[in-house]
């Protein structure tokens, strides 16, 4: 490990070995290079759903759960839209008396008609966006609208301090790109859009922040950048920051806190160009990082109306990033989930950790031979560090959605291919288990591979938010003895 001397971030002295001294978040930053801890073995039974009794989940003894917007019927919203499933990030945010509003993407993947109302819709044949629903601490649902509509792959995002949601196209689809049913769109994707937790969205795209497969986005209210990660599946995937023109104006009430028009990068591992950090590292590995310019984020491709575009989507789901790697930028496996806890970005790469792969892809099951890692990327000191690194067997298993508790565990969402858990890594690197799918449809078959996404806390740390991500979609509230567990 290269010892690095510098000023703790989090208000310790300066210390060696990539080692950080003080704060809540201490454990995860200042704990000595050990292999991962196994999970442990908290007991999960069977319990019933409080929305109608139907066990769905098994969490711990003491804990309870309800289910609501569950699409496997028909839901629809106060304004009349019909609730679209595939639901997946989602960011919690105050309401009156003690709720909570969510605001939830929906991954609708397919080229169509839009779900909601025109004047939040930004392009009418893409089927995805979000909702905005308010709910107690209990999740009884008060009150439901359309939030953003006619966007494409609506991944994850991330929650901004001045009470917007960013919501993150997972795509690059658009009239100008080869693919199914692409010619029919009339507006480019693979873009990021602000939605207020509040009031109606101007359907507009934050261009210069990338047009590439958006995952989820973390904002350092300290040096104004806003962290991006890419699932580029089948390649190597980047990590990204935009750095916009202006700071946010938290008293603008339009849903226009990022600005567009700034720079996007790409991080690099200082003198060790297109280093492959997908593939297993060293525990608490420490990389000194830098940043790569990227001279065209926003790409358009040339194409005729109503036909089909020359330009394929691995072509254009590599433009941005190959920008990048031409000039150092690190190769990363299928990076989503991220969130911010002072001034570090927590990300999960999915499928790293593993032997590296040979060439560049694509590859029909992922970039990436691993079971997963998380990373931590200190903003002011610019240094990344490996927190975990998922063992071969009896861990964390394709890390997905990512947020914190409000003593500083890492929640996170699983999209494995079976056994799908939320869990918590605690500061000392002990995987909880916290709830595990045990989903089946009306007809009786299972759903216990559907994966988990969405994990938010209600801003009084009462209730977890988490969604189970499928075509028909649902949102779970579940509470309980949070400190028993150690979360």
């Amino acid at each position: 490990m290269m010892v690095i001397k510098r000023r703790s971030l989090l208000g310790g002295a300066a210390v060696a070995g990539g080692l950080f001294a003080a704060g809540p978040f201490s454990g995860f930053l200042a704990r000595q290079s050990t292999p991962p801890q196994p999970p442990s073995r908290i007991k999960l039974a069977p319990t019933a759903d409080l929305r109608d009794g139907v066990p769905r989940l098994w969490v711990p003894e003491g804990f309870a759960y309800r289910s609501f917007h569950d699409t496997e019927w028909p839901v629809v919203l106060d304004d009349g839209s019909r609730l679209p499933g595939s639901h997946d990030g989602m960011g919690a945010f105050q309401a009156p008396g003690g709720n909570t509003i969510l605001v939830r993407n929906h991954e609708v993947k397919v080229t169509g008609s839009a779900f909601g109302p025109g004047h939040v819709t930004y392009d009418p044949a893409a089927g995805g966006g979000t909702t905005t629903i308010e709910v107690t601490r209990y999740g009884e649902v008060v009150r439901s609208h359309t939030s953003l509509s006619g966007t494409h792959t609506n991944c994850c995002g991330g929650r901004m301090p001045w009470g917007t949601w960013i919501s993150c196209e997972e795509t690059v689809h658009g009239p100008d790109v080869a693919g199914v049913g692409n010619y029919q769109l009339r507006e480019r994707h693979g873009f990021i859009f602000e939605v207020p937790a509040q009031g109606a969205v101007e359907p507009r795209p934050i261009t210069a922040a990338g047009r590439f497969a958006h995952e989820s986005v973390a904002y350092d209210p300290a040096g104004g950048a806003l962290y991006l990660t890419e699932d580029n599946f089948a390649f190597a995937s980047c990590f990204y920051r935009y750095l916009p023109p202006r700071a946010p104006d938290p008293l603008r009430t339009d849903g226009r806190g990022i600005a567009d028009g700034g720079r996007l990068q790409a991080l690099a591992v200082k003198g060790r160009p297109r280093l492959d950090l997908a593939a297993a590292q060293e525990p608490g590995a420490v990389f000194p990082v830098t940043w790569v310019d990227i001279d065209d984020p926003a790409p358009s491709f040339p194409y005729t109306a109503g036909v089909p575009a020359p330009t394929s989507e691995h072509k254009a789901l590599r433009h941005v990033g190959d920008q990048g790697r031409d000039g150092g930028a690190a190769l990363f496996s299928r990076l989503e989930g991220s969130t911010i806890r002072q001034g570090v970005v927590f990300f999960t790469s999915t499928q790293g950790g593993g032997r590296p792969e040979k060439d560049d892809g694509p590859f029909d099951s992922g970039y990436g031979n691993g079971h997963g890692q998380i990373w931590a990327y200190h903003c002011a000191e610019e240094v990344l560090r490996l927190v975990y690194q998922a063992p071969a067997v009896d861990g964390l298993d394709f890390p997905d959605n990512i947020t914190t508790s409000p003593n500083g565990t890492l929640i996170l969402c699983e999209d494995g291919a079976n056994n799908n858990y939320v869990r918590g890594l605690t500061r000392h690197g002990q995987v909880l288990d916290i709830a595990l799918n045990r989903l089946t449809n009306r007809a009786g078959v299972s759903r216990e591979a559907d994966e988990f996404a969405g994990c938010a806390f209600s801003p009084d740390g009462h209730t977890l938010f988490v969604n189970v991500l499928a075509i028909h979609g649902m949102t779970f509230a579940i509470w309980g003895p949070w400190a028993k567990l150690g979360i």
